[in-house]
Order: structure tokens, then sequence, then C-alpha cells
């Protein structure tokens, strides 16, 4: 099998989600809270108001059970934020610019939310394209649908398009229904996940992995 692509995810793969500070979402926090009216727990707000620095907003309300007021709040004030200062992401991002298969960034979330953070960790030059699924626009394009759309576009076959990433619900999920080979990235607080079908720590591990990948015969 020759690979001849690789996708990235972006949050707590390529920088970790609360780089920027907790203080980035309370905005969204703390709508969501005064919305909420006694419906749900603090320690039910907590346990969600997590899972929104891992998971799209709507997942969250839909696995925490949001009302819809709640959930519409959260909306309003997620559409509205955006990271101002300069990120860093993690310290092995130069591993990438190595890699000779062609490179594409697919985050999923807010539009205005995911397109500071990538200005903001001025990454765009380590891909041949970025694409965000913003979950704010209508229709919306999900990462199953433009995983399939890159391969297609180019001429590839799933088997020669590996998706790396940090969510086995998300973007592991997706390229493994495709056919495509999936990496999980094991970043700080990441648990590791048996759908994936490799697992590394850092890409580091994976300028190693990916001449393994490249000999294996196509399944």
């Amino acid at each position: 099998m020759s690979l001849r692509a690789v996708i990235f995810d972006l949050d707590n793969c390529i920088a970790a989600a609360d780089e920027a500070g907790e203080a980035l979402f309370r905005p969204a926090f703390d709508a969501m809270r005064a919305a909420n009216r006694g419906q749900l727990s603090e320690e039910e707000l907590g346990a969600a108001f997590r899972d929104c620095w891992r998971k799209a907003l709507d997942v969250v309300a839909r696995e925490h059970g949001f009302p819809d007021e709640m959930l519409e709040a959260g909306w309003r004030a997620f559409r509205e934020i955006e990271v101002k200062q300069r990120l860093h992401g993690y310290g092995d991002l130069a591993e990438l610019a190595s890699l000779p298969q062609a490179r594409f960034l697919v985050t999923s979330g807010f539009r205005r939310l995911q397109q500071s953070k990538i200005a903001a960790l001025g990454i765009g030059a380590l891909f041949d394209e970025v694409q965000i699924d913003a979950i704010d626009e209508q229709p919306r394009r999900r990462k199953l649908e433009r995983f399939a759309g890159i391969a297609a576009r180019h001429g590839w076959r799933s088997a020669e398009v590996l998706v790396v990433g940090d969510d086995a619900d998300s973007e592991i999920a997706a390229g493994n229904s495709l056919g495509m080979p999936t990496v999980q990235v094991l970043r700080p607080g990441i648990a590791a996940a048996e759908k994936a079908r490799w697992r590394i720590n850092n890409f580091r591990e994976l300028s190693k992995l990916i001449p393994k990948i490249h000999s294996r015969p196509a399944q």
C-alpha cells in the first residue's frame, strides 16, 4: 500500500483545545448556566462543560440532555468566541513538514473559533489544504463526507489516505467507515481507543510509523 496523503485533526491533535486558557469558553458557559434554570445540577453542568473542550457543542448537548434554551444560549455565545492571542500547539509540529505525503487539516467546530485557532497557530503553510466542518453553517459537510471528498477529488483509494487524530468517535470513526487507516494520537488526557488501527504519543512516532504503514499490503 502506498500512502498518498495524511488528514489531521486540530484540537488535541495539533494543539490542546484549552491552550488559549479556560477563560476562552467562559462566556458560553455563563450563558448556558443562566439558561439552565436548575434543570441540570452543578455536577452535571461541570461534566458537560469539561466535555465542551473535547467535543462539538451539539454532541455535548445531546449526550448530556441540554434543554433547548440552554443549547441555544450556548450556541449564540460560541458563535462569537475567537482566539486573539498567539498559540504554539504541541512541541512536535515541525515533524509534519518532513512528511512526503500531501497533508490536510480537517477540523470541526464553530467557524469563527476554528479559523481563529488556525490563524493563532500560524500553521496554514504546513498543510496543502485546510477544511472546517462548521457546525454553525448549513448544509453541513461532516468529516466523513470531507474525507471521502478529498480522496475522490485526487483519485486516491481509501487505503492510500491516513487519518490522524485523537477522537475515536469523530475522525477515527469516519476514517474507519471509509476504509482509511487510522492513527490515534494520545495527547495528555486522551484515552486509548481500540477503534484506531495504530496509536502514537506524538508526531515523532508518526514519522517512524508511516514508513511501516506505507509498506503494508492493502487490506
